[in-house]
């Protein structure tokens, strides 16, 4: 039994860790295939032992709450479901009853709440129990009605999801590859879940209706059927999921026809929900402790096919990370050719014991990603390579938190040189139209760019350029004319457009500002002056300081210099309301949120902390006689507290008083 219950652990271990890994860091250490195999394993220790962890993930919901949205208790838990891959099983499960099988999303399940028809709150799953308010965010969702016709309370359940059609629209407009999102779902969650919601309208989130919660008042549906319920939200000017309604009969065939229309289905979905239609019977079955007794979902059995692993490529970054890629025999799968897929990291490739002939199962993780299912053979032979594929500098394993990468140690090497480069030409950075990725690796392998102030000089190869494949002399000329633009730049771009671990465009206008914007201060900051600086911590501030005593490095920056011009003039008026520190609590009338008018505060140069203390030097409340405990703390410290007019007349006159 011992042995058991550590092999329990174990599995809880692994299991969270890839989770965790999956919904909050965006990143995958295993594949669904194995990830599935594993969870199945747990279930069954845990039906075999009687013993149930309480970080089990059979008994978790949702994700760990990491942002900085409001929270909010919901009424009752919100549970996961309960899944199967057996088609026949969906049968047996309907029994007698009718059901709706319809379209599992792969997105976020937000909850809104309507009264007198109009929308008052969103909130997101997030770990079952509590979820994240979310309303601003949802009031500029692509297809969310502000008002209904409806005027009575109104709860609904559905799926946030961004279309694969204008996830690869976005992803294209992202010059760096390391910089693209690595799926839609990903990209729906952190674009639901931003603290501006301008962000979020960029993103074309939609929304799909799957369940009604509650709708109490005059004009509401019936509480019989679910579909019926469907049918009126509907009518009501939502999106509803596409279903089909079904029998034991008509079950499987159903299924078939949702099959065949995975390859052209515009939304993310990785599977099929059924549930009854009858809800008074549903609510007559109750829950297990994680989940419903009325709904079930169908995972696809993916199609596996056999083939023989050829080689593992080594695929190396800007950020040194060297990956490996299984290269194997052609197989078809759901209708293409694939011949290659990502192994994630060593970790992985151990795991599944891969070797060069190995026969290897392959098929696609939601009918869409290539993924290693299995090795048949495992003759586990593959040498880690200790020389870089690109550069031919020493390699070295990191084990970060239990999960092993190569890394190249060759800071000249040319896949980060081109990495480098392609940041330093992007949108946020310099900015300079006309050099795509594959254009900077072509100009670094001709050697006409070898470092960045190469970019500024490039009229010397201006004969060999306009004879390159894709280049002409009208392309070169537009190249030219916005490298020109571009040279012309202000200390935060050109801090950003650096590549320092950890300073993302955000960090650099936060650096630059502290210093006054002026350049030579920036270069010169010394680790406990950065860790001053509202935002940058000491991991931080080491990365930077370590940039800037490079001696390769300052010659980069110096060469750099003398081909840009800085603007570092900062606007009359801007930080009036420099070395003030303010606390905001309370709801707000005029701001939309507390993080718009944190924007405001910073941009005229104050700071916004969470707690009241002797540094502040405002608390800002609506309600200035409020007994809460901000409001007594900062009458303890003699804080003064003001109001959101206050403040807002204070910003519009860009000074205080």
């Amino acid at each position: 039994m011992e042995d058991k219950k550590n092999l329990i652990k174990e599995k809880i271990e692994i299991l969270n860790r890839a989770a965790k890994a999956y919904y909050q860091d965006a990143t995958e250490i295993m594949s669904n295939y194995e990830y599935d195999r594993l969870y199945d394993e747990l279930v069954e220790l845990e039906n075999e032992t009687g013993i149930i962890m309480a970080n089990s993930p059979t008994q978790k919901v949702g994700y760990e709450i990491l942002s900085d949205l409001p929270k909010e208790q919901h009424p009752s838990r919100m549970l996961s479901l309960d899944k199967t891959k057996d088609r026949d099983a969906l049968a047996a499960w309907l029994g007698n009853q009718k059901g709706l099988l319809s379209w599992k999303l792969d997105g976020l399940t937000i909850v809104l709440t309507y009264e007198n028809g109009a929308l008052i709150k969103a909130l997101t799953r997030g770990n079952g129990d509590v979820g994240e308010v979310i309303t601003n965010n949802a009031k500029v969702f692509e297809n969310v009605p502000l008002g209904l016709p409806f005027k009575g309370r109104l709860v609904l359940r559905g799926e946030a999801v961004i279309r694969y059609s204008d996830f690869e629209k976005i992803n294209a407009s992202i010059a760096e590859a390391e910089a693209k999102y690595k799926n839609p779902r990903n990209l729906c969650s952190g674009s639901v879940r931003q603290l501006n919601n301008k962000i979020t309208a960029e993103r074309k989130v939609n929304f799909f209706a799957f369940s009604l919660v509650e709708a109490t008042g005059e004009g509401g549906p019936g509480e019989e059927s679910r579909e019926e319920q469907l049918k009126w939200l509907k009518a009501q000017g939502f999106d509803v999921v596409e279903y089909k309604a079904v029998t034991a009969d008509t079950v499987v065939e159903a299924v078939g026809a949702f099959e065949d229309g995975v390859e052209g289905n515009d939304l993310p979905s990785d599977g099929l929900v059924l549930t009854l239609d009858d809800i008074p019977y549903s609510r007559s079955l109750g829950t297990t402790a994680k989940f419903p007794r009325d709904s079930i979902a169908f995972k696809w059995k993916d199609q596996e096919a056999e083939t023989t692993l050829l080689e593992i490529e080594w695929s190396a970054s800007r950020t040194g990370l060297i990956n490996p890629v299984a290269i194997f025999a052609p197989v078809e799968l759901e209708g293409t050719t694939v011949s290659r897929a990502s192994v994630h990291n060593i970790s992985v490739m151990r795991d599944l014991k891969l070797g060069i002939g190995d026969t290897i199962t392959v098929y696609k993780a939601n009918m869409i990603i290539p993924q290693i299912a299995e090795n048949l053979t495992g003759s586990n032979n593959i040498e880690i390579p200790d020389k870089c594929p690109v550069c031919g500098g020493h390699t070295v394993i990191k084990n970060e938190t239990g999960v092993e990468t190569l890394y190249c140690t060759n800071n000249a090497c040319q896949a980060k040189q081109i990495k480098s480069f392609t940041l330093f030409v992007s949108r946020d950075a310099m900015n300079i139209d006309g050099l795509s990725e594959a254009t900077v690796e072509k100009l670094v392998d001709l050697g006409f760019i070898k470092d960045f102030a190469d970019l500024f000089k490039l009229e010397r190869f201006r004969d060999e350029i306009v004879q390159m494949e894709g280049f002409g002399v009208k392309s070169f000329d537009n190249l030219q004319e916005s490298v020109k633009v571009a040279s012309k730049t202000t200390p935060e771009r050109l801090l950003y457009s650096l590549g320092i671990p950890g300073i993302g465009v955000a960090n650099a206008k936060v650096i630059a500002k502290a210093c006054d914007r002026k350049w030579s201060v920036m270069e010169s900051l010394t680790r406990e002056q950065l860790t001053e600086i509202d935002g940058i911590g000491e991991i931080m501030a080491d990365a930077y300081v370590s940039y800037f005593d490079d001696e390769c490095h300052k010659q980069v920056v110096a060469e750099l210099l003398e081909v840009l011009t800085l603007d570092e003039t900062v606007e009359e008026g801007e930080e009036f309301l420099k070395g003030i520190t303010f606390v905001i609590t309370g709801s707000l009338n005029y701001y939309e949120n507390r993080d718009a008018l944190k924007a405001e505060i910073e941009r005229a140069g104050g700071k916004v902390a969470g707690s009241v203390s002797a540094k502040t030097g405002y608390l800002i409340n609506n309600n200035v006689n409020s007994t809460s405990g901000k409001n007594k703390k900062a009458k303890e410290l003699g804080v003064t507290i003001i109001d959101e007019e206050t403040i807002r007349n204070w910003l519009e006159k860009g000074s205080v008083e």
